[in-house]
């Protein structure tokens, strides 16, 4: 055996369940034959061999929704290449709704598949019925169907990809134990096994719940930490046949799949159980927690009132198998910001088998390819930060998180556990002015101020949520007057040297070689021309720029910029987000306000619209850009975080009688979707081209210097926009409210898709930002005005206009007071 050991590879794969073995066989598929792939039991002895095996399609985000299809598109035609069967069957699969408030989720859930081309039914209880014969109805409001999900086994899937994978050329080695990685220079360089080292190129960490300490061998960041996740088997009951859809029923936690005759009964209890606080024993190989029917009696009880038969069934096996977990419920996949060439796939949540396919060939794509073929933004690695590995948040955030997988997904919706986790200098005099915070990348933002006297808290809902009318107030206030915004969450960097202008404009496709003083807004494109970031760039000295980017992306901006520094650059780049707080000064009387704290001159000539100057603001020094994300005059001060407080203070002694206000996120969204601003994440992503976003503005092709994706852009030029960014307005009485995600109709036909929406306090209806697509035609005005739009909103048409320029101040005349 250790003759045949080998002792070097291209590429390493730690890892034999179902997401290192499609790993394994799509890298051979691209041509990559040098790989080895290490289990340190037997393939899929870890997670996969316990998991229910249930695949359905559909998830908030498109390219999630992708790559699930793919993978049923493979495991239905595996057996035909590899000889070795998948247990793939499409029996469907059935959602139930007990409540009108998850009725409506399935209808908005409906809207998204047809946005998504996914196939799906709106039922009624009976219908629901007529499909799962054993299933008490006379308590449901409703269900959906979806034809085309379906139930694999996970085993045969993983036994049947490490064929093809071999047959492609990779080797699969078990009953190894991977000890150490080694890194030289920032870039992995081998694996150390306790039967010998390999020599590597790169590595694919896919190991399960081990990912996190296997990633801590070489510095990586991988958060998840393990929960038990229980299900039982019961023995046959009457009317159970391998024909029989699966069967999810949210509000009763639960889920139910035919196996041999009978049903396998499992949910996500609102309440997990954290497990390996302490480390994972080492051999854990086929190996059960024990039974806890204490923590399965949830599940239990809702389980009976659904299925009245399981009442007599046998319960013929009781299965608790750990299972690694997220702190946001989505997976982790890509290259890890902290060391070249370590690539990650895990903390499926879950969610292996139906994402393994799709995900084994995402990764591998992006191994051989050196960036993504597509957005993966929801499941990217470089979401999180280092601090979201700390084990006690991690065991805490876990505890709700499980739980996500049924819980109603409210729009709003935060999570409770772990917080608060990174404060403003600025949090508690917020919350002591009835700040109710959210979360992002762990800072506590005011999403909006609640009155004195009313709870802080948000009543969630599909309509107008609690806030509603608080929100109104602090958009007025922007429009009409003056606002001031706790934003320092926005993440910030310095990039310095005597090559940081020829870097940044390599790596920007606008121009940002203006002088000392001034502000560039570019995007950061791929090659294919997309968008991987979009940023604030200020110039402040000749070899010093400041770079201000979304909450976040932080981790992966950093990432991006620093692995696309030119070789031998002279220039750095640092993180200083937490060096300065930002307060935004806001409307049209912002001037008016910021003139009584400061002699700096303000008026148009002295500090045009861009500008960025180091200003006096009562007793603190502090750098004044005169930029808005809500479309007023408006300004951004950068505070050195120990005179956030100080400046803070100035301002509101000096605003009151302006009618000054604190706003929040909720505004924010509401005042930039309504001016039509574009968000990364949600209008700007990998997938998406300036020219389709209507950002051309901020790309120059004609500055002089090449920058990555020129050459895609100047091609997509030539090319028809078939794919288009609009805003709609939907201004009729009592028009249903919408969160994103819904189905665009022209003429009754599939046309697009809502990205955000809001409600435009100023325009007085729905507003919002989404993507249109043609066949055949270029999107252009002529081509908007020979049809009439609708957006689908839980089954509700409602008409909307659409226009290629915002709605309200399209000129930006108010930018410029």
């Amino acid at each position: 055996m250790a003759e045949n050991f080998p002792t070097q590879a291209r590429v390493v794969i730690i890892g034999g369940g179902i997401v290192g073995t499609s790993v394994a066989y799509h890298l051979a598929k691209l041509g990559w034959s040098d790989v080895v792939l290490l289990e340190q039991g037997a393939l899929s002895c870890g997670t996969t061999w316990h998991a229910a095996g249930l695949v359905g399609q559909l998830r908030a985000h498109p390219n999630m929704t992708r790559l699930i299809r793919y993978s049923t598109e493979l495991y239905a035609s595996l057996e035909a290449e590899t000889g070795l069967a998948t247990g793939w069957l499409q029996s469907g699969s059935i959602t139930v709704a007990r409540t009108k408030e998850r009725m409506t989720q399935l209808k908005r859930t409906a809207s998204a598949a047809r946005a998504q081309n996914v196939a799906i039914e709106v039922l009624t209880p009976q219908q629901a019925g007529d499909k799962y014969p054993i299933m008490r109805t006379d308590d449901l409001v409703g269900a959906v169907w979806l034809p085309g999900d379906g139930k694999a086994n996970p085993s045969d899937i993983t036994q049947s990809l490490a064929r093809g994978a071999r047959l492609g050329g990779a080797r699969i080695v078990e009953k190894t134990r991977v000890t150490g990685i080694k890194v030289e220079r920032g870039v992995v360089t081998s694996v150390e096994t306790d039967r010998g080292n390999i020599a590597c190129d790169m590595i694919a960490i896919c190991a399960g719940q081990w990912s996190r300490m296997v990633g801590e061998m070489c510095g990586v960041t991988i958060p998840l930490h393990s929960a038990e996740h229980m299900y039982v088997v019961t023995g046959k009951i009457d009317g159970v046949t391998p024909a029989l859809p699966v069967m999810r029923d949210p509000d009763g936690y639960t889920y139910f799949k035919e196996e041999v005759g009978g049903l396998v009964v499992g949910g996500f209890e609102p309440n997990a159980k954290p497990w390996g606080m302490s480390g994972i024993p080492y051999p854990f190989e086929f190996q059960l927690l024990p039974d806890d029917w204490d923590q399965f009696e949830i599940l239990m009880q809702n389980a009976l009132e659904r299925i009245p038969a399981l009442e007599t069934a046998e319960i013929k096996t009781f299965l608790n198998g750990p299972e690694s977990f997220t702190a946001d419920n989505n997976f982790i996949l890509g290259e890890a910001p902290e060391v070249k060439n370590v690539f990650v796939a895990a903390g499926f949540n879950s969610m292996g088998i139906a994402s393994g396919g799709g995900a084994g060939r995402a990764l591998a794509e992006w191994m051989v390819g050196g960036e993504p073929s597509l957005d993966l933004w929801p499941v990217d690695i470089r979401r999180f930060a280092r601090f979201n590995n700390n084990g006690a948040w991690l065991k805490d955030r876990v505890t709700e998180v499980l739980g996500l997988h049924y819980a109603m997904p409210w729009p709003n919706r935060e999570l409770d556990s772990a917080r608060p986790f990174r404060r403003s200098p600025l949090y508690d005099r917020l919350a002591a002015k009835g700040a109710v915070f959210g979360s992002k990348m762990g800072w506590e933002r005011p999403n909006f101020f609640a009155a004195q006297g009313v709870d802080r808290k948000i009543d969630y809902s599909f309509g107008r949520q609690s806030w509603f009318d608080t929100v109104g107030a602090e958009h007025r206030a922007v429009r009409e007057g003056v606002a001031l915004f706790d934003m320092t969450s926005f993440a910030k960097f310095m990039m310095q040297g005597l090559d940081a202008e020829a870097t940044l404009q390599w790596l920007g496709a606008n121009d940002v070689a203006v002088p000392v003083g001034q502000t560039v807004y570019t995007p950061l494109l791929n090659s294919r021309g997309g968008f991987e970031s979009d940023l604030t760039v200020a110039r402040l000295a000749e070899d010093k720029f400041l770079i201000l980017t979304g909450t976040a992306q932080a981790t992966r901006d950093a990432h991006w910029i620093k692995r696309n520094i030119p070789p031998g650059a002279r220039a750095v780049l640092t993180d200083v987000t937490s060096a300065y707080a930002v307060i935004g000064v806001m409307g049209p009387r912002s001037r008016a306000l910021l003139e009584r704290v400061t002699t700096a001159a303000l008026d148009n000539a002295a500090f045009p619209f861009g500008a960025i100057r180091e200003i006096g603001i009562g007793y603190a020094t502090v750098l004044a850009a005169r930029r808005s994300y809500m479309g007023e005059l408006g300004w951004e001060l950068y505070v050195p975080t120990e005179f956030a407080a100080t400046v803070y203070e100035t301002l509101t002694a000096a605003g009151a009688d302006l009618g000054l206000r604190d706003a929040g996120y909720y505004a924010i969204n509401a005042l930039r979707i309504e001016k039509g601003y574009r968000a990364w994440g949600a209008e700007l992503t990998p997938d998406d081209t300036p020219w389709q976003a209507g950002m051309g503005f901020a790309v120059k092709l004609d500055k002089g210097v090449d920058f990555i994706g020129r050459d895609a852009l100047i091609a997509a030029k030539r090319e028809p926009l078939r794919k288009r960014l609009v805003s709609f307005l939907a201004t009729a009485p009592d028009t249903p409210i919408a969160w994103g995600g819904e189905l665009i109709v022209a003429g009754g036909e599939p046309v697009g898709e809502v990205t955000s929406t809001a409600y435009g306090y100023s325009t007085g209806g729905i507003v919002g930002l989404g993507w249109l697509r043609s066949q055949d035609q270029a999107i252009d005005d002529g081509w908007l005005s020979r049809r009439q739009f609708a957006v689908d909103i839980a089954g509700v048409t409602v008409p909307v206009d659409c226009a290629l320029r915002p709605f309200y101040d399209p000129k930006s005349d108010r930018m410029r007071l």
